[in-house]
């Protein structure tokens, strides 16, 4: 027999192994991709081509072929090119999941320009950042919302302000029905959000279009520039928070956002004919890539919902045979506690998946057991444009992350040597992969410290501690980072307490977190009031404060107010000493 040293594992037998995944891969998929070199513009102009009359866009009454949808998306595009889009410029977007988001979004890459898709529950205090981190001079937003944003823009400096305002109704894209007609029917609560028709607001200093001018049809000669747009170009700009400060952009390119929309459409066994539920948010990375983006490079049909109602989903599931539904676990709760469950059809469903939030494992036994569906939950990051991990459709293992992605190397570190970890121990997760952002838009530290190299590779540093099984399967065990997972949105305090400090009766705010029944976690503020404020402000003063200037998975459901918070020799808030006693108490 050979000497021991002829067996490496024999010499090393802690050192870690990249390939443990392989072991339940898809053996129908290659271990990485080589995407198309184009823009992800061409994605929309290669499907139109291939199947013009095909339905895109679903929105309850109204079907949109794939080349109207082109058609509108190029007006867009040449009357933005009008108002002084150039190449590489930042346009704001600002609505509910809708055609008009989807027209929109790749109107702003066909003028060779940024998406910055904005949270349509922010309001004008948040707003702010949004206009001026990224120099937006235009923005493209939902009648409802438009007020807000021109709020935000008028108490900017000058130099500061948009320029153009584009407003578009919800109405623009349907025909309102009579109530409780047919399975696209409008929930009844419903139609006066959507329906209602608002005044335009006065931009200051700028000027407003309505949507049906901007996509009017101008007639020959009013094309839009040639495309030129490659795939190394920014294509996206979405804002994440972290541990400290605001919002910060993610600088993805189209290469990017490209290979996890290809990615995506392989792992979920794609076909031109898919029908894929879109209700998770389009202004949210996963619903961006891992659904809008997909969808449109496979030629499927998005039916498509702008905010989550159990009873239309049900109907719309089985009036259009959905095959692929990508959610956050707490809507398939949600659905399958329908009391009228039983009249939905969910036979056309072969995928079903999802992140966010753990998948209680009673549920994913029940989707398995009554339908053969396996949720395949995934993680990712708008770092990491939606998946860096998934779980293989067929060899899915539940409250788990899953296997590292196509194309993608993933490890497990030590936080403070940066050193590897043995199989099995906890550590931070790392990625690396060609879906990974370029970096943090005007942020040069925080990108620096956000990546490390290792192995002759750039890899990011996810903030999450976790481990690897000896199938390489990913679990999450704690976080490094402070935040709050709210029903599957993350809460980070330091963006809540930043605009706490802003109201006049509070001295100091800490934020943590608090069980809830419904959302998992939610949002705690320990407040200390200003001596003249004592006395004469309540816990709902300091709530519906909040309420009103925050987006609403953000603010604080509970306020606790204290005398003074723990704080360190040198003066810092000991957060973890709130929390623990928090956790403790609950």
């Amino acid at each position: 027999m050979p000497p021991l040293s002829a067996d490496p594992t024999l010499i090393t037998p802690a050192a870690p192994r990249h390939d443990l995944h392989y072991q339940v891969w898809p053996k129908r998929l290659p271990r990485r991709i080589t995407p198309p070199q184009t823009s992800l513009w061409h994605n929309l102009a290669v499907s139109a081509l291939r199947f013009p009359d095909k339905p895109a866009l679903v929105f309850f009454d109204r079907v949109l072929s794939y080349a109207e949808v082109v058609r509108q998306a190029e007006r867009l595009a040449a009357t933005l090119h009008r108002l002084g889009v150039r190449k590489g410029d930042r346009v704001l977007l600002d609505m509910q999941n809708c055609p008009q988001w989807v027209i929109a979004h790749f109107a702003v890459l066909r003028a060779d320009a940024v998406v910055v898709p904005v949270n349509p529950m922010n309001r004008a205090e948040e707003l702010k950042h949004y206009i001026t981190d990224p120099d937006v001079k235009v923005a493209i937003i939902v009648a409802d919302l438009a007020s807000e944003l021109a709020r935000a823009n008028a108490q900017l400096a000058p130099e500061e302000r948009l320029a153009h305002l584009i407003v578009t109704h919800y109405g623009d894209a349907f025909d309102m029905q009579p109530q409780g007609q047919g399975d696209e029917a409008m929930p009844e609560a419903w139609r006066e959000w959507l329906g209602t028709q608002h005044a335009l607001p006065a931009l200051e200093g700028g000027t407003v279009m309505r949507w049906a001018d901007a996509i009017v049809d101008r007639g020959e000669g009013s094309e839009p520039p040639a495309h030129t747009a490659t795939p190394q170009d920014l294509a996206v700009l979405p804002y994440t928070s972290g541990t400290t400060g605001l919002p910060k952009g993610c600088m993805h390119t189209h290469a990017s956002l490209m290979h996890n929309a290809v990615a995506s459409c392989l792992w979920g066994n794609s076909t031109f004919e898919n029908v894929v539920l879109s209700v998770v948010p389009m202004f949210h990375i996963t619903g961006m890539v891992s659904v809008m983006h997909a969808a449109i490079y496979g030629g499927a049909t998005l039916v498509i919902m702008p905010r989550w109602d159990r009873e239309l989903a049900g109907r719309l599931i089985s009036r259009w045979g959905v095959t692929h539904w990508t959610n956050i676990p707490t809507m398939v709760i949600d659905l399958l506690a329908s009391p009228n469950f039983a009249s939905f059809d969910l036979s056309s469903l072969v995928y079903i998946g999802g992140g966010g939030a753990a998948m209680p494992q009673a549920v994913a036994q029940r989707l398995w057991e009554q339908y053969g569906l396996r949720f395949a939950e995934g993680y990712g990051l708008t770092e990491t444009a939606a998946p860096s991990h998934s779980n293989p459709p067929d060899a899915t293992k539940q409250q788990c992350l899953g296997v590292p992605f196509l194309s993608t190397d993933a490890r497990v570190i030590d936080p403070l040597t940066l050193q590897e970890v043995p199989q099995g121990e906890q550590g931070e997760i790392i990625m690396c992969g060609p879906q990974n952002f370029q970096g943090y838009w005007k942020r040069p530290e925080a990108t620096a410290a956000a990546f490390i190299e290792l192995d002759g590779k750039r890899f990011f540093r996810s903030g999450d501690l976790g481990r690897v099984d000896e199938q390489g399967y990913f679990f999450i065990t704690d976080r490094l980072k402070r935040m709050i997972n709210a029903s599957g949105f993350k809460v980070w305090p330091a963006e809540v307490e930043a605009l706490m400090f802003k109201h006049p009766a509070i001295q100091e705010a800490c934020i943590i977190s608090t069980k809830d029944a419904y959302r998992g976690e939610t949002v705690k503020a320990v407040v200390v009031l200003r001596a003249e404020a004592r006395g004469k402000t309540t816990e709902d003063d300091i709530i519906n404060w909040c309420k009103d200037n925050m987006a609403a998975y953000k603010y604080p459901r509970v306020v606790q107010f204290v005398d003074a918070l723990p704080k360190s020799g040198s003066g810092k808030v000991m957060w973890r000493v709130l929390q623990e006693a928090e956790s403790g108490a609950v």
